[in-house]
């Protein structure tokens, strides 16, 4: 077990052996600072975003504009966490490696991993955030994933991303319902 920001241990949640550049299907939860409300309100079992939810949404939306090899499916803002299905495809050519001798140049595009990627878009939002005022917002420092391992599990993680704003008002109270690290 190794020290986090050298003050307590705590175990990673990310499966051993398993590279995160790995083209898959991954479900991740991120959450702000201490579950404050930042993105909006459920009203009547549905979601309404603020002006601050509503940029979290561009801001997901646009992943893929970022990471050509990366897609979206279902996802869901809260009013203190976001649960989306993060897709990395595999890399395509898209460029070459810069050679001196040009005959030798190779084909190349990085896939980034789930934590950079989930890591450039929590940026992205904070920075958005201290420009236009909201100086107080944070996110939580990590995030929880579940690598998709099946069809099944596929269709069960949509419809509990559907299901999110019906079930708040039983649930918002209870930090231990929500995947948290």
């Amino acid at each position: 077990m190794s020290k986090f920001k050298n003050t307590f241990r705590i175990e990673s949640t990310r499966l051993i052996n398993w590279d995160y550049s790995t083209p898959w299907w991954y479900l991740v939860t991120i959450n702000t600072k201490n579950h404050i409300e930042f993105f909006g309100k459920v009203v009547n079992d549905k979601m309404y975003l603020n002006e601050l939810g509503k940029i979290v949404d561009k801001f997901w939306e646009e992943i893929p504009n970022h990471f050509k090899n990366v897609g979206l499916d279902y996802y869901v803002i809260m009013p203190n966490h976001i649960h989306g299905i993060i897709i990395i495809n595999p890399i395509v050519e898209t460029g070459y490696i810069p050679s001196q001798d040009k005959q030798s140049e190779t084909p190349y595009m990085a896939s980034l991993p789930l934590g950079d990627i989930v890591g450039k878009f929590k940026a992205a939002v904070t920075r958005w955030a201290y420009k236009n005022g909201y100086s107080n917002f944070k996110w939580q420092s990590r995030f929880y994933d579940r690598i998709i391992r099946n069809e099944n599990e596929l269709f069960n993680i949509r419809r509990y991303i559907e299901q999110n704003p019906l079930k708040w008002e039983l649930e918002k109270d209870k930090p231990e319902n929500i995947f948290d690290l």
